[in-house]
């Protein structure tokens, strides 16, 4: 064999031997030296697609519907806020018309009782009784004072006699009187009222004052 024929059967050998060894390779470490010539990193798999940006599509949509939960919480709010006010408003109606018919309801009363005077004063013009008109004024009266305290519970009460409480009394004068130990209600010049167990007005009245204790020193 002449030396150029023994120079291509070693070259043919060698090539035989470096095709052996790179079929002998993995296939997953041919696919990391792949990888790794594309720029991967080993075990990261390639999708075959080029990568999209979907963060800022996403971002958009979302303030999209904040903005249109805080539009619908808005609206709630408005309507609400009109809803009270619309209730307000008709409690203060029906607080209004309470007040109205209450004050007709009294008034017609009283328009019941001026209608008893006008009778009485047309009586005595006719009569000139006077004795008959006083008798028909004092029936007024108590029927005005006897309709106040049935259907409105104004009640006229007496304070003569009883111990003096600036709560329902207001004295006018007073006298001294050394044997009561209390200042007592001597007079009324004026009745009381109540409403509803609770005083209208005050009565006017002269109240006695006891005694100074003279036995005390100074």
């Amino acid at each position: 064999m002449s030396n150029d024929e023994q120079a291509r059967d070693e070259q043919q050998t060698a090539a035989g031997n470096g095709s052996v060894e790179e079929a002998s390779i993995p296939g997953e470490e041919r696919a990391a030296e792949a990888g790794a010539a594309a720029g991967r990193s080993p075990g990261e798999e390639s999708s075959g697609e080029p990568p999209s940006d979907e963060g800022l599509p996403g971002l958009v949509m979302r303030i999209a519907e904040l903005e249109a939960e805080v539009a619908e919480l808005s609206d709630q709010l408005l309507r609400k806020a009109a809803e009270f006010d619309n209730y307000r408003k008709r409690m203060l109606r029906e607080r209004e018309s309470v007040f109205v018919e209450a004050n007709r309801a009294l008034l017609l009363d009283i328009v019941d009782i001026i209608d008893n005077f006008e009778r009485a004063i047309k009586s005595a013009d006719e009569s000139h009784d006077f004795t008959a008109f006083h008798d028909g004024i004092v029936m007024i009266e108590k029927q005005f004072i006897s309709m106040l305290e049935r259907k409105w519970e104004l009640v006229r009460f007496d304070s003569v006699g009883e111990e003096f409480d600036p709560q329902r009394h207001e004295a006018m004068f007073t006298e001294e009187r050394p044997d009561h130990a209390h200042s007592m209600v001597l007079e009324d010049l004026q009745k009381g009222y109540l409403l509803r167990d609770k005083v209208l007005r005050p009565a006017k009245v002269k109240v006695s004052m006891p005694a100074a204790d003279t036995s005390r020193n100074g």
